[in-house]
């Protein structure tokens, strides 16, 4: 059975294409900088691999090129549409309205649509996944794998808000957590690496979002994002945690609208507010040429995360490992290394020459001597998907 798992994220999209259960992969690519005119589009198969530069202007013209790549005759891993069976879409916000895999229904993709206020840079883009993947898939099951399951477990005393208790009981304002199937898949592969299945461990979800989880036994206890994906570390547009009277400064004194400031916060903020880039690889390379406003913006993420650390040790009452993961946290060495440096009170401690490595497997990067390890796994949000997916379909 052939399963297509879309992965729509705020300005990208991961597919891939699995022979389930075997979980071969036919075919696997990702567009980066969706939106702008030097987009990037990369298609990979066994016997050929393309890149290039194009101007995608938004998540339905990037998924038109996914289904005509598949489809191409002479690159192509399909002859007919026919042949997807399942498309299995990851979908960020399921508020207090989904907490398992579901089939896509028209009563499901309105309510994702209704939870677009809680992810506006999210869940409108996974919603014209889903649309796009019925014109195109028509004879295709549809389902929706959502980034808040994994993070249900988190306990009462941690999701709650200090408002009015109505405003949960009536509204279900409360902390919810996004990347959950990110986390669940690296937390599991991190604890059957240290073979360990009571560990304290820490997993750092970065990429153009940013997000990190506390997991103790293998469940999270607390996460850095809340009620949307705004909160918590600071992002590639998101401007993460701030002061909530900002807003109303914003509001009062500088006269902005509640839709400018949600357009600020969500898309002009985080390190693109800082520097005017926000691919961290722009940011990194602008700092090594001396560019101050990069180099602090580096120095701010990294903090930023730091104090998460140590706050999420104390939440575990101790800490095996801390895990690296997505994009940023897999591929750049010096944000590694720029959030490990000065750790060694938590037992924390980096391997410079492990670091640098650039194998592209789970590995460590931790001294031989450091009380905690540190691993670098490699996340793969499309094969979790996808076995949820068909799990779902078999029960």
């Amino acid at each position: 059975m052939q399963v297509l798992v879309l992965n729509s994220g705020s300005s990208s999209l991961k597919f891939q294409l699995f022979t389930m259960p075997e979980a071969t992969i036919l075919c696997s690519g990702l567009i980066e900088r969706i939106g702008f005119n030097d987009a990037i589009f990369k298609f990979k198969t066994s016997n050929n691999s393309i890149e290039l530069e194009s101007k995608i202007p938004n998540h339905k013209a990037g998924l038109k090129m996914v289904a005509q790549h598949l489809l191409d005759e002479k690159i192509g891993v399909l002859k007919s549409p026919k042949e997807i069976a399942v498309v299995g879409h990851r979908v960020v916000h399921g508020g207090n309205l989904f907490s398992d895999t579901v089939e896509i229904t028209i009563e499901v993709k309105e309510k994702i649509k209704a939870l677009s206020s809680l992810a506006p840079l999210h869940n409108p883009a996974n919603l014209e996944g889903i649309i796009v993947a019925e014109d195109i898939f028509p004879n295709a099951k549809q389902v929706a794998v959502f980034d808040t399951a994994f993070l249900q477990s988190i306990p009462e005393f941690a999701y709650k808000y200090a408002i009015p208790n109505e405003f949960l009981k009536k509204h279900h304002i409360r902390l919810y957590g996004f990347h959950g199937t990110s986390h669940k898949y690296v937390s599991e592969k991190a604890i059957a690496f240290l073979e360990k299945k009571e560990s304290k461990i820490i997993t750092i979800h970065l990429g153009n979002g940013c997000s990190m989880t506390a997991i103790k036994n293998g469940k999270s206890i607390d996460h850095s994002m809340g009620f949307s994906p705004l909160d918590g570390l600071i992002m590639g547009t998101r401007s993460g945690a701030i002061d909530p009277s900002i807003i109303f400064y914003l509001k009062d004194k500088l006269k902005y609208s509640l839709k400018d400031i949600n357009t600020l916060l969500n898309k002009q903020s985080g390190m693109l507010g800082l520097t005017g880039y926000s691919d961290l690889r722009d940011i990194e390379a602008m700092a090594a040429k001396g560019n101050k406003d990069c180099t602090l913006a580096l120095q701010m993420n990294a903090y930023r995360i730091k104090k998460y650390i140590g706050s999420y040790a104390a939440a575990l009452n101790g800490l095996d490992a801390i895990v690296f993961t997505a994009g940023i946290g897999e591929n750049s060495k010096y944000m590694r290394e720029l959030i490990c440096e000065d750790l060694d009170f938590l037992g924390i401690n980096l391997d410079t020459e492990k670091n640098n490595s650039g194998i592209k497997a789970i590995r460590t990067i931790n001294t031989d001597d450091s009380k905690a390890k540190i691993l670098v796994v490699p996340t793969n949000e499309e094969l979790e998907i996808a076995n949820q997916a068909m799990h779902l379909l078999q029960n």
